[in-house]
């Protein structure tokens, strides 16, 4: 008997030992490829190796709105003069936001919008707002959403959030806890200018949209911390792929200086005034780290109860989204909230498009295998086709507690040319001058990539095709903008 168990032990310490073998040599293996990759890679640019001294969260802080602002005139000077370049000195493509004078160039616009920006409402404000953008994002993002807050008396704060607006490098020395305290501090300044006694709103996009849950969790039972009443996010991140949490790993070859290039997830032209189109290994760590820190405090606070002291929030989110995990939203958020007036808006496939065979079988139920049954804590709505073969949308909407559905036309379609919404859509109107589908052309950017529809051989473009195939503005922005604007006007604007 003791000869079967030490041989049954003996062949479990063997497989335990040959499994790791394996992990090892598929762990050696990709860090190989990595370094492979880095050295058959273009030499990085200096906006990738020239790291701005930004503000850490300690700093940021002890500081105020007026010195985060200097903080910042001084960063983007030191990008001026450290890594832009002139006309004809051998940059990888005249279209850069890095050569000065391009088309691109941030400095030629009437407004920067890598900066924070402040907008006031005429008159006395009613409420304070506060705007956080999404990862490689700059304060541009949710300006559309800031303007309809400041015409309905708010006062509307848009912080650029550490190691954004700048260049790609700063990414790779930033860490989550700094977007944490410019998230405290532009609350603070908010709520300064409003004065006492009013509504504060935090709109989260993408990362932005973590960075509002962990705040309005940290808030709770804090007397330094203003509460906000209501939460927006717009594609939140509140869980990612399984891939970011091993994205450190990814990046160990650039601890050697002829692997540099593993630092870098992605190292691509960057064309896009307002938005880095390379992405650092730091960057995927630091929003996973993120994430994490907020599904920890969403546990603790279903735990000890204070869970219930979460405002309202409403979310807008596709259904499928390639950067964030719907799914994760769903079960780690929402199916936690108590019934508190939260609400989840799902933009769905288009489903009178005809595209056949090429749309994935399993899309067909991704509607029901992501909601719970009703009836559910948080109200439900659901943009979708009117039926299968027409492209009207209608809202169907499901209350909270409730069974009974009911469904409404928005006076909206889907575009016909589009199979779904996608993660960066959703704060843009089809109007924006950058990444609108039929940009008003009111303002000029140098580019407008939503209206872009290039057709050609693989090879050819700078950039993945996939990138511009992605949709990048919302067909249903009025919607979401006129039940923003609602959530405004329902709330009472002085609170004792």
């Amino acid at each position: 008997m003791r000869s079967i168990v030490y041989t049954g032990l003996r062949r479990i310490a063997i497989g335990a030992t040959v499994l790791a073998g394996v992990l090892l040599c598929l762990i050696v293996a990709g860090l190989a490829f990595r370094a492979w990759d880095a050295l058959r890679a273009p030499p990085l640019e200096p906006w990738h190796t020239f790291v701005p001294d930004e503000l850490d969260a300690d700093a940021i802080d002890a500081t105020d709105w007026q010195g985060y602002l200097q903080a910042e005139d001084r960063i983007l000077a030191e990008v001026r003069r450290e890594v832009f370049r002139k006309p004809g000195e051998g940059a990888a493509m005249p279209l850069s936001r890095y050569v000065a004078g391009s088309p691109v160039d941030p400095q030629g616009f009437q407004t920067d919008w890598n900066r924070s920006y402040v907008m006031e409402p005429k008159g006395e404000p009613t409420g304070a707002a506060v705007f956080l953008h999404g990862l490689t994002d700059a304060p541009y993002s949710l300006r559309h959403l800031a303007a309809l807050y400041r015409d309905h008396g708010f006062v509307a704060v848009g912080i650029r959030l550490p190691g954004h607006g700048t260049v790609p490098a700063a990414l790779t020395t930033v860490e989550w806890e700094d977007w944490m305290a410019a998230t405290r501090l532009a609350v603070r300044e908010a709520v300064r200018r409003a004065g006492p006694g009013r509504p504060l709103h935090i709109v989260g996009f993408s990362n932005g949209g973590a960075l509002a849950v962990k705040y309005a969790l940290d808030a709770i039972g804090k007397d330094d911390l203003p509460r906000p009443k209501r939460l927006i996010l717009l594609s939140p991140m509140v869980g990612l792929t399984i891939f970011a949490r091993y994205a450190g790993i990814a990046g160990l070859p650039a601890f050697f200086p002829a692997f540099a290039r593993a630092a870098w997830l992605d190292v691509l032209p960057e064309f896009n005034p307002f938005k880095y189109n390379s992405f650092p290994v730091n960057g995927a760590r630091q929003a996973f780290q993120v994430t994490q820190a907020l599904q920890d405090q969403i546990n603790r606070a279903v735990a000890d109860g204070s869970i219930a002291a979460l405002p309202p929030i409403h979310t807008f989110q596709s259904v499928v989204d390639f950067t964030v995990s719907t799914r994760a939203i769903i079960t780690s958020l929402y199916s936690r909230l108590p019934a508190n007036g939260s609400e989840l808006t799902l933009f769905d496939l288009n489903r009178a498009i005809s595209l056949g065979p090429l749309i994935d079988r399993s899309m067909e139920t991704i509607v029901d295998r992501l909601l719970p049954s009703a009836p559910r804590a948080f109200r439900t709505t659901l943009v979708t086709n009117s039926d299968p073969s027409s492209l009207e949308a209608v809202e169907r909407l499901t209350e909270s507690g409730a069974t009974a559905e009911t469904m409404t036309p928005l006076g909206l379609t889907f575009p016909p040319f589009a199979f779904s919404l996608s993660h960066v859509a959703l704060p843009f109107p089809v109007t924006d001058p950058l990444y609108g589908s039929q940009p008003d052309n009111k303002e000029e950017f140098g580019i407008n990539l939503g209206a872009l529809t290039p057709r050609g051989e693989r090879g050819v473009l700078v950039v993945p095709l996939d990138a511009l195939v992605r949709i990048s503005s919302n067909p249903f922005y009025p919607y979401v903008a006129r039940r923003i604007a609602e959530s405004i006007d329902q709330m009472p604007h002085n609170i004792p």
